[in-house]
């Protein structure tokens, strides 16, 4: 092959390499959803949760919090705006934006009738990942906190707390770059808890991005790199977890949802 030849095919073949993506892993734009009853449970949010960063998104009941995640997830499709994935819209390219992401709810719903080691290994296979080992499979459940004694037994004599670690086992054996976690902490007792926060901080050394919706404020100001507020579908609060330092993370969140509310009021008042 002559030197021009060699020289046209490599540029040929460096114009049809596939790009690599560089920002943002999860990315709300403009993001917004109205129910058909007319509720605004989400008006217009938009943050950025980029490589090996934790991102706490804290509020109460029905502040907007699973509609988020829910939008991500494509479970819902947004009135207005954009979930992105790696840069795919979640709505419009469900299937490869599921490809890149992990999820585990506030209620696992996992098969009862498997063991633990069964159910990792049915939801790895069902996601494409058919070359673990059980060897494999007990590392992620010690990882998670399940003592080897529960790996083969059944589901449906587990504890909520038992049940929450084996389907963050299942999301960290997907390998997605980002992952979503609705209420983590609940069911946990306070050193599973700690032990949760470990393995959060493993995962965003790992470069994980991670997506936290959470009423534990005080877990949240332990790991995540930045919080974010939200109350009645606005995200009222965002700031780096750096900046909160000193600060009692308590008191300003109490400020925010009750400053939020007053605001509501006297725009209601004034109509």
């Amino acid at each position: 092959m002559s030197q021009a030849a060699s020289s046209s095919s490599t540029s040929q073949s460096s114009s049809h390499a596939p790009e690599v993506y560089s920002g943002p892993r999860l990315e709300a734009v403009n993001l917004s959803k109205r129910y058909e009853d007319g509720v605004l449970a989400l008006d217009n949010v938009s943050f950025k949760i980029n490589p090996g960063t934790i991102y706490a998104m804290l509020g109460g009941n029905g502040a907007g919090k699973t509609t988020t995640i829910n939008l991500f997830l494509n479970f819902i499709e947004p009135s207005e705006g954009e979930a992105r994935i790696d840069g795919i819209v979640a709505h419009k390219d469900p299937l490869a934006a599921k490809q890149k992401i992990a999820y585990v709810s506030e209620n696992v719903r996992l098969y009862p009738n498997f063991t633990a080691v069964q159910n990792l290994d049915f939801f790895a296979k069902l996601g494409g990942k058919t070359d673990y080992s059980k060897a494999d499979y007990r590392d992620v459940l010690l990882r998670v906190g399940l003592q080897e004694s529960a790996h083969n037994k059944r589901l449906k004599g587990f504890s909520k707390g038992m049940q929450q670690k084996c389907g963050i086992a299942i999301a960290i054996l997907k390998d997605a770059p980002a992952i979503l976690l609705d209420e983590p902490t609940s069911g946990l007792d306070p050193s599973a808890g700690m032990e949760f926060i470990r393995l959060l901080s493993d995962l965003r050394s790992e470069g994980k991005a991670i997506l936290m919706s959470t009423h534990d404020i005080f877990r949240a100001k332990e790991v995540a790199d930045t919080i974010g507020i939200m109350n009645q579908g606005k995200l009222v609060m965002e700031r780096a977890a750096e900046d909160l330092e000193g600060e009692n993370l308590e008191k300003l969140y109490v400020q925010y949802m009750a400053g939020h509310v007053e605001s509501e009021q006297n725009t209601e008042t004034a109509n």
